[in-house]
């Protein structure tokens, strides 16, 4: 049964990861076979090899990045196959030709001013046409149309049946705000454990956590080029600006943990005592997160989140602060300067976010 078991569990992976590119899967099937019809049926070539190609480059850039640096492929693709088109004609094939060829390519495209990946595209387009599309098969420069015959049909394709923007934004989102979660219930456990190991270990996992802020910036990129160019995602701005308000304060609160974890475990090693509300503290830090994490999900505006941080601002008083040696007070002003990027991440400006902190000193600072 355990056999059974584990094959069924990794057959549901496979079949989520498939639901998951269904979109993609469909934009560059339709994309390969209008881009193939509209070269053959419409400009009337009789072969157009580079159509469909073009078409799923641009769409396999797109899914995931810039539209910038899908053009540029296209590009790349364009000039290639022109320069080998015109010099295999004239010289013909063979191993100093492809060398040739694919100088020339490159050439070409650094005195256009192009960047590294046209370079490179127009490099290993050429190659194609050198070795195995042999320009006796094509008339004159029909290839290049095909390419940008297939660009933009894909660029057309990717705006008619976009993916949607907010999936890849929600996914990444839940791995950040869980690692951000995990690691405030983690310094809170063993604050109150009193436990250096088990801090250490919540320390390594936290310092681990920067990529999963990378991809959620490159997501939201993502999102907004999908956003920006495709007509039926436009409804979706507003959900994509709730998560770009809140990602440069996650990273911040996120980097703060991972100081607040550091300073915590210092703590730990060197037996300071540790402030009585401290562990229930975090633990309503974490709480915060979640709620962040599940109001941004639901499309809503974090109002819940708001009043969960403002609740843990108020809390981190100087009578806290005085109950802990050097590393405890410093994980306490962790805590207020965490508060403050949630409070941030829902939308507050950073001196309304401060303003609910209660003031340390006595002259009201």
């Amino acid at each position: 049964m355990s056999c059974v078991h584990r094959l069924r569990e990794e057959l549901t992976r496979r079949l989520r990861r498939l639901l998951r590119t269904g979109v993609p899967i469909v934009q560059c099937a339709v994309a390969a076979g209008l881009a193939w019809f509209l070269a053959k049926n419409v400009f009337g070539h009789v072969t157009p090899f580079f159509a469909p190609v073009a078409a799923v480059i641009s769409l396999g850039v797109t899914l995931g990045q810039r539209m910038r640096r899908a053009l540029e492929l296209v590009v790349g693709v364009t000039i290639g196959i022109g320069v080998g088109d015109v010099l295999i004609s004239l010289i013909g094939t063979g191993t100093w030709q492809i060398a040739l060829v694919v100088a020339l390519a490159m050439s070409t495209a650094v005195l256009l001013d192009s960047g590294v990946v046209i370079v490179l595209q127009a490099a290993s387009s050429s190659v194609l046409v050198a070795t195995l599309l042999p320009p006796a098969t094509a008339g004159g420069l029909t290839r290049m149309v095909d390419a940008v015959i297939g660009g933009l049909v894909g660029f057309v394709v990717a705006s008619l049946l976009p993916a949607n923007p907010l999936a890849v934004a929600h996914r990444n989102g839940r791995l950040v705000l869980g690692a951000l979660a995990d690691a405030l219930r983690g310094v809170a456990g063993a604050v109150a454990r009193q436990d250096p190991d088990m801090a250490s270990d919540v320390l390594a996992n936290a310092r681990k956590s920067q990529k999963h802020v990378e991809e959620f910036r490159t997501a939201l990129d993502a999102g907004h080029e999908i956003a920006k160019f495709a007509p039926i995602r436009w409804r979706r701005r507003g959900d994509l600006e709730r998560y770009d308000t809140a990602a440069t304060p996650i990273d911040r609160a996120l980097r703060n943990t991972r100081v607040l974890a550091r300073r915590a475990l210092s703590a730990l090693r060197d037996g300071e005592p540790v402030p009585r509300p401290l562990p229930g503290l975090l633990e309503e830090l974490a709480g915060a997160v979640v709620l962040l994490r599940d109001e941004l999900a639901s499309g809503v505006d974090p109002l819940q989140t708001r009043e969960a941080a403002r609740s843990v601002a108020k809390k981190s008083t100087v009578e806290l602060l005085g109950e802990g040696d050097f590393s405890m007070q410093v994980v306490v002003m962790q805590v207020r300067s965490i508060a403050v990027d949630l409070l941030q991440a829902t939308g507050l400006s950073r001196n309304e976010a401060i303003s609910a902190l209660p003031p340390l000193y006595p002259d009201g600072h």
